[in-house]
């Protein structure tokens, strides 16, 4: 019977991943998807035998591995492993379970803790570009007890603080790959933008809502699903991605006015199903496209004074912080997320156990 695989499942932010070490993967990457499906369950809607949570949030692999340049701690590679579908995709990041990854990394030990809070420069090998974490880390311990708190997530926890930089085309190239900051798409005004993360910002009216529907709601809505697969198929096409339907980017994001005291209100699909809240890259994609006058969210923002963009979703809030330079040129963005170690021990592969 097989020993399993060490794996350390953990919250980062709003969603969950089983966190493993590169070393105890398979290298081919075949296998080493092909491990992955059978460890969280897909395909599968409920993912009943496996570890996957059947949603999206909750079926998500972090790799980890030593830091391969000199300007970073540790290595961090994202798999979203689709539930129903036998798909393990690295086409994108995600900044919640970044947020897990500092944590993580000195949790296996890959790096050491320095002082009540360790700075942890993290190589995301998804987009290239390297994110700093700053981890409580009081006695040279990770501590996951604090007052901070996110929306999405009961109680609270130990802040980590995220810093990011040259996060323009992190996938497409360019921050607007069309070189417009509006295309018509469908008979649809669309920004294509990519500040971190793909997304496509439309209107919510323009499909006859009002953005304060439920993703239940939207969710059954076959028509409305259907219309928005077909934008973002083009989409991605305009965007530079190329054949978009077995990929999960870029993310469709109705946006309208903002009800609860943010700066715009959001219904985010990833890519196909409406998210409960919204990624950190789309929020900081979004929060950008705010931005730009010839955008759709641009008319419906309310901007703030402090730079603090406040993202509504279906449950609560999710804050960035955008970054300008003194030409009013946004070139970085930042937020506070948490994290929690769940559980550590090993997963078994049905196939050797």
């Amino acid at each position: 019977m097989s020993d399993g695989i060490p794996c350390l499942w953990m919250r980062g932010g709003t969603s969950k991943a089983a966190v493993f070490l590169a070393r105890d993967l398979p290298v081919e990457r075949k296998a080493r998807d092909a491990l992955l499906l059978r460890v969280m369950g897909s395909p599968d809607a409920r993912q009943i035998d496996g570890i996957g949570g059947g949603t999206p949030l909750t079926s998500k692999v972090a790799i980890l591995s030593p830091a391969s340049r000199p300007d970073a701690d540790v290595d961090y590679l994202f798999l979203q492993i689709l539930a129903d579908q036998a798909i393990v995709s690295d086409a994108q990041g995600c900044g919640n379970i970044l947020a897990a990854v500092g944590p993580a990394a000195i949790e296996t030990g890959l790096i050491s803790a320095s002082g009540e809070v360790t700075p942890v420069r993290i190589h995301m090998r998804n987009t290239g570009e390297v994110a700093l974490a700053h981890v409580q880390t009081p006695m040279g311990r990770v501590s996951y007890v604090g007052a901070a708190r996110i929306d999405g997530v009961p109680g609270s926890h130990a802040p980590v603080g995220l810093m990011l930089r040259n996060l323009a085309g992190s996938m497409c190239r360019a921050l607007l790959p069309t070189g417009h900051e509006v295309d018509q798409i469908g008979g649809i005004a669309c920004t294509l933008i990519d500040n971190g993360m793909p997304v496509v910002v439309m209107a919510a009216t323009a499909f006859g809502l009002t953005g304060q529907e439920s993703p239940e709601a939207l969710n059954a809505d076959p028509a409305l699903r259907a219309c928005l697969e077909a934008i973002r198929l083009q989409a991605g096409t305009m965007m530079g991605l190329g054949d978009v339907s077995a990929k999960s980017v870029p993310k469709m994001t109705l946006v309208s006015v903002p009800r609860a005291g943010g700066a715009i209100a959001t219904r985010c699909f990833i890519p196909h199903e409406c998210h409960s809240g919204i990624g950190v890259f789309a929020a900081i994609s979004v929060a950008t496209a705010c931005t730009m006058p010839e955008s759709p969210a641009s008319a419906l923002a309310r901007v703030p004074t402090d730079g603090r963009w406040w993202i509504e979703h279906p449950t609560g809030q999710t804050e960035v912080l955008l970054d300008t330079d003194a030409h009013g040129q946004i070139i970085g963005a930042g937020m506070m997320r948490t994290a929690r170690k769940l559980f550590a021990g090993h997963v078994f592969d049905p196939l050797l156990s």
